[in-house]
């Protein structure tokens, strides 16, 4: 395997569609992969895959190494960004370096892992029996990691390639959940000799909303809804208000649609131009290219009634959002967080909000859930919790673990960082359902993951792949 045949598979990759959900075209591909190359396969009701290699002549008594990766991949695009993930290949460029995809998100978050563990079943290196497990739904409710029954792999040490800085190692992962409000809401006439406005958030960096959520970057929603708070003052409408997309994404965009007298409509633009210039101050470091506009619409909805707009504001503004908890035990490491993810007006009279916890630690993790619901519940919400995942909890004593610091070491000369990640990964399902499991991740560097932009550092890839390589072929 070299960081070409990789990059290679990886390029391939980015042509099959395969949003969390509808990962078919990316199984189908996977099993015929498989096929071509006479490898053993097998395809459960979830959706996901394993392709086996027997072990090479000498190495029948090597330990079986499972690999895993997930395949599918979140789907972010810029705003009048004409793509449609479910047909079209992603357009990326290789530029200083790196591969990004400008308008859209790359899915190298799982698709590098993919590509690497296609690789290595297409090679001919002298290794043990190697199994590839490729798990649907990951970066929605990891579904296929739920579903995965006995049997399934066999193997009793996993290498998961799900990380995003080459030199870390990964030894354990925050659990998470989503916390989910439904709101009801009556309407009422738009009022004679009023003008309807659209108020947009923009810009934000975004990004994933467990690596990133540490690094104070703006959440268009919260930040919309700050603004409209000051302005509940006034005498205005308002007819709708949406904002974000995934729940492990920090959203990036937000829209309001306000009515206001016309007179005043000069008025709240220049609030709209003043708040712009607090938000460049504020996030001039963090997140330099938010911004909010205050332009014209023509919009036929009917607005929310008061009480409702007063309520919903109020709530968005007070739902908490970023760091709760930094750990106590692992320097610099997020314990606890929360995501004010998405907002959306799913049908007439009914507005949505999407939010998402992660904790390394059980008991925190309900407590910040309780803590969102709790101000959800004050604002008149029904509130729901879903697809509650387990954290990993780190073994210090792991095999695996001392063979890939001993192999970085030999191979780099330098001491990789051992760490925990407060990003969910699968492999504390895979702990529940295979319990004595001895697990690490690692993986090439990427930025931006879950928003456009995202990049992989092609550099990287050669280290990553050195290190995959000397494991697989070394361990004992």
């Amino acid at each position: 395997m070299t960081s070409e045949s990789v990059l290679s598979f990886f390029k391939e990759i980015t042509r099959i569609p395969r949003e969390s959900g509808h990962e078919g075209p990316m199984g189908d591909y996977l099993m015929a992969f498989a096929a071509a190359r006479g490898l053993e396969s097998k395809r459960d009701k979830a959706g996901n895959v394993l392709i086996a290699k027997p072990a090479s002549p000498g190495k029948e008594d090597v330990p079986t190494l499972v690999l895993q990766a997930h395949q599918d991949m979140v789907c972010e695009k810029n705003s009048g960004c004409d793509f449609n993930f479910l047909t079209d290949p992603i357009r990326y460029e290789i530029e200083d370096g790196w591969m990004i995809a400008k308008e859209t998100t790359l899915g190298a978050d799982d698709g590098i892992g993919v590509a690497a563990c296609l690789a290595l079943l297409d090679s001919d290196l002298p290794m043990g029996r190697l199994e590839c497990l490729f798990t649907i739904s990951e970066e929605t409710s990891m579904e296929g990691a739920e579903a995965l029954e006995e049997g399934f792999f066999s193997g009793k040490t996993l290498i998961n390639l799900d990380s995003e800085d080459e030199g870390q190692l990964f030894i354990g992962c925050a659990g998470g959940m989503d916390t989910i409000a439904t709101f009801e809401y009556e309407t009422e006439p738009l009022r004679k000799g009023y003008k309807t406005l659209r108020l947009s958030v923009f810009g934000g960096l975004g990004g994933h909303s467990g690596d990133e959520i540490n690094k104070e970057r703006a959440n268009a929603i919260q930040q919309l809804a700050r603004f409209l708070y000051t302005e509940l003052q006034y005498d205005w409408q308002l007819l709708c208000f949406e904002g974000g997309n995934r729940p492990n994404a920090i959203a990036r965009e937000a829209t309001a649609v306000i009515a206001v007298p016309e007179d005043e409509a000069g008025d709240m633009r220049s609030d709209a131009a003043a708040f712009n210039a607090i938000l460049k101050a504020e996030f001039a470091v963090s997140d330099p290219g938010i911004g909010i506009r205050c332009e014209d619409e023509k919009c036929a909805l009917a607005p929310f009634s008061e009480e409702f707009t007063v309520r919903l504001i109020s709530t968005l503004t007070a739902c908490p959002h970023g760091v709760a908890a930094m750990s106590m035990d692992i320097p610099g490491l997020v314990e606890t967080s929360t995501n004010l993810a998405c907002v959306r007006m799913e049908k007439e009279g009914t507005v949505k909000v999407i939010t998402s916890q992660r904790s390394s630690v059980k008991s925190a993790l309900h407590a910040i859930a309780q803590r969102v619901e709790a101000c959800l519940l004050l604002g008149g919400a029904d509130v729901a919790h879903e697809t509650e995942y387990p954290g990993w909890k780190p073994n210090l004593d792991s095999h695996l673990l001392k063979v890939s610091v001993e192999t970085y070491r030999r191979l780099f000369n330098q001491e990789p960082k051992v760490l925990a990640i407060h990003a969910g990964l699968e492999c504390g399902l895979f702990l529940e359902k295979f319990p004595g499991l001895d697990m690490i991740s690692f993986g090439p560097t990427l930025r931006g993951v879950h928003a456009p932009g995202e990049k992989l550092e092609i550099a990287s890839l050669d280290k990553f792949v050195a290190l995959l390589n000397d494991i697989v072929l070394n361990y004992k």
